[in-house]
């Protein structure tokens, strides 16, 4: 697995003018390595649907270069746009997934048949123009430049070591939260009504 750090900072040598456009926990990382921040689009929350919003970043400024770096959990929210973005063939789009095998924003789930999947795979069968699949720094150092100058659609699937950013639902501390009684007499006291 590869220390997206160490993945970005490459990545950077090589992004040139390309828009830029980071998702997920891994994802969020990109903005402490980016130099060119005004040629990063960020669409924050919207897992499992960035996909298809850089796909529409992507047809809609065919001119351009444009890099997703996109998560395994969101990818398998929508796995259908793998067929949409094959069919639509848009030559600019280099579609990273950083794997980390679970979902970290929501506390370190395992992704399910994280170990088995090949997402690089299904995106070839999908139509990709081409796919490929990295767990090794060297390799990507190898061959990236090389796979940027391809006509997309593209597929990058990187093994990423997990960042979790949060304790799962169950065991995040708590908001103290006031009782029913505790509201509606504190929201009786605020509009001045009395209970004689």
């Amino acid at each position: 697995m590869i220390d997206v750090n160490d993945l970005f900072k490459f990545f950077q040598q090589q992004r040139g003018d390309s828009v830029v456009i980071p998702v997920g926990t891994s994802g969020r990382r990109w903005y402490e390595h980016s130099t060119n921040k005004n040629r990063d689009i960020n669409l924050g929350g919207a897992m499992g649907h960035a996909t298809s919003a850089a796909l529409g970043v992507a047809l809609s400024l065919p001119d351009e270069k444009v890099v997703m770096f996109d998560a395994e959990g969101a990818l398998l929210m929508n796995l259908g746009i793998l067929a949409t973005i094959a069919g639509k063939e848009p030559k600019n789009f280099y579609h990273f997934v950083l794997d980390n095998e679970c979902y970290a924003t929501t506390g370190g789930q395992p992704v399910p048949n994280a170990k088995n999947i090949n997402y690089a795979g299904m995106a070839k069968e999908a139509g990709y123009a081409a796919a490929y699949s990295f767990d090794n720094l060297d390799d990507i150092i190898e061959n990236l430049e090389d796979i940027l100058h391809q006509t997309g659609p593209v597929f990058i699937a990187v093994k990423v070591i997990p960042m979790v950013e949060n304790e799962p639902i169950g065991r995040r501390k708590r908001m103290p939260v006031p009782t029913r009684a505790a509201s509606v007499k504190a929201l009786q006291e605020e509009l001045g009504i009395t209970n004689d």
